[in-house]
């Protein structure tokens, strides 16, 4: 029996001027040409194959078929179709299986909000050297004996949804600047080794996003051991992007100040940062929260599922190596 079918949502009219124009500045289209082997006609013929797939799987039931959704996985995965393919089905699949950690990113659900307002998790205004978009946590700023593990999740869910469509974030990726300052037990008791695995490798597998560098500040020697396990699920490509650091002064020789907060050496106020992006946030909350009527069936003998259990059933065996771009 066929799967039961609702009308795909978010489609474009399948080519013309929105592939065209793609979102991109001449010299990143160049940028894209050369890292993801990008061309006008190469994404136009990619796009119409994703859309056709989508359109005839026998699993999914509901997704966004417009062209920013779609080269998420695209440019991700360097215009191979399959991959992207894999990658999509795997993303419409963790956001029912870990639906606390993926769905229901709400700027208005109160927890959510005071976090964000914490000044624990924001995307800086201004991007990096490489055109990259710098995402700063800072893990002091998060009350681990307020607010849960999921509600951290989904606030890094959250944010990176609102930044995922965006054509230069696609093609430059994202740099990460975290602050570890006043990390404590209680933080390091919200995530089961078994969940932190599980996250990274969610995440790294099914988060259609380029981690391009990794930089960390202020790691308490508490934390040793959980930065050694996170470092030790990467491929040695990601693992070398990763950069630690004891001062500010040193974070300032790899991120220009100027980018960063007054409170990290910049001109720009924090909480001002904080609230520019809620605006953001508010004005893409109808967008994101319909990210939740996207479904996929969740087939137990489905390649995406059976994936997933084998692959993060427990700890035991030796970790497989992520590798992404």
């Amino acid at each position: 029996m066929g799967v039961e079918r609702t009308e795909l949502f978010g489609a474009s009219d399948g080519g013309g001027r929105e592939e065209d124009a793609c979102g991109l500045s001449e010299e990143l289209r160049r940028q894209a040409r050369t890292e993801l082997r990008e061309e006008d006609g190469t994404r136009a013929h990619a796009l119409q194959q994703m859309r056709d797939w989508i359109a005839k799987h026998p699993h999914i039931r509901k997704c966004r078929t417009d062209t920013p959704f779609l080269l998420r996985f695209l440019r991700t995965k360097k215009f191979s179709v399959p991959m992207a393919q894999e990658m999509l089905e795997r993303y419409l699949a963790i956001r029912q299986l870990y639906p606390n950690w993926f769905r229901n990113l709400d700027v208005m659900d109160p927890n959510i909000s005071e976090i964000l307002d914490s000044g624990y998790l924001v995307p800086l205004p201004e991007r990096d050297d490489f055109g990259r978009r710098v995402v700063l946590a800072c893990a002091g700023r998060f009350d681990p004996y307020k607010f849960s593990s999921g509600e951290m999740a989904r606030t890094h869910s959250l944010v990176m949804e609102a930044l995922m469509d965006d054509a230069q974030n696609q093609v430059c990726g994202y740099t990460y600047v975290n602050d570890e300052a006043g990390l404590n037990a209680g933080h390091l008791s919200l995530f089961s080794l078994s969940d932190v695995r599980k996250l990274i490798r969610l995440v790294m597998e099914s988060t259609p996003v380029r981690h391009k560098a990794t930089h960390f500040l202020n790691v308490p020697t508490l934390a040793n051991k959980l930065f050694e396990f996170f470092t030790m699920v990467l491929s040695d490509k990601l693992r070398n992007r990763v950069m630690c650091y004891t001062k500010v002064a040193d974070l300032h020789a790899q991120i220009s100040p100027k980018i960063l907060p007054k409170e990290y050496g910049g001109t720009v106020p924090l909480a001002d940062m904080i609230a520019d992006f809620k605006k953001e946030l508010v004005a893409k909350r109808s967008e994101i929260l319909a990210l939740d009527d996207m479904e996929i069936e969740l087939s137990p003998k489905a390649r995406f599922v059976s994936d997933f259990q084998e692959d993060l059933g427990g700890l035991s065996g030796s970790f497989r190596k992520l590798e992404v771009d």
